[in-house]
């Protein structure tokens, strides 16, 4: 079931949105989470990172989207952490603000309870994909999932390695098959999908 549009309204209209440019660490895994984030406009990516310096991506949020809620909610350490992919407008939530909106709006409460299962649902989802499913497959499908409106996707090839946990030199080589087919544009950390039948084709076919 779907969330409607406008759910989020009292988080957004609550108070002024701190603005931050592309590179910005918005919060650092194993800190303590004092507040979580509506992301009123730009992109959001949140990642893991190993002790040995590797890094998996989890997620790629957009405007309308919470994050950071988890940790929050569950008062322990942040497991991931967020970076601004573009200039972004954030506006960070607190106890106090919960409180008030739930108070003010019921509903709130149990639309951040089915937020929360769908990033269950999408991490579950995450895991059959590294464990099971072939290289194309992965990246052909974390495509898909970027795609918004035009299918201009603003990404690099070591994005997609982290997302999907292959190597940048496979990325490289599906890509570029991908594209000797047809189906996308390779651009300067930038991909057009060409045919969104043929990809979500390949899907089906693994």
């Amino acid at each position: 079931m779907d969330l409607p549009a406008h759910i989020w309204e009292p988080f957004a209209q609550s108070r002024a949105a701190i603005r931050c440019s592309p590179g910005f660490l918005i919060y650092l895994q194993g800190t303590e989470a004092t507040c979580f984030y509506y992301l009123k406009e730009g992109r959001v990516k949140s990642f893991i990172q190993s002790e040995t310096g590797g890094e998996r991506v989890l997620n790629i949020y957009r405007a309308g989207s919470l994050f950071g809620e988890a940790s929050f909610l569950d008062e322990l350490p942040r497991v991931s952490s967020a970076v601004s992919l573009t200039p972004c407008q954030l506006v960070p939530i607190d106890r106090e603000l919960v409180t008030q909106a739930i108070s003010r709006d019921p509903e709130l409460a149990l639309a951040m309870m089915k937020y929360l299962a769908r990033t269950v649902r999408l991490l579950s989802h995450q895991v059959d994909q590294m464990a099971f499913r072939p290289a194309q497959w992965r990246v052909a499908r974390y495509l898909l999932s970027l795609a918004d409106g035009d299918d201009c996707l603003q990404c690099s090839q070591d994005d997609i390695a982290d997302s999907v946990s292959v190597s940048r030199v496979t990325v490289s080589r599906i890509l570029n098959d991908l594209s000797r087919r047809g189906l996308v544009e390779l651009g300067y950390r930038r991909i057009q999908i060409l045919n969104r039948p043929g990809l979500e084709g390949l899907c089906r076919e693994e």
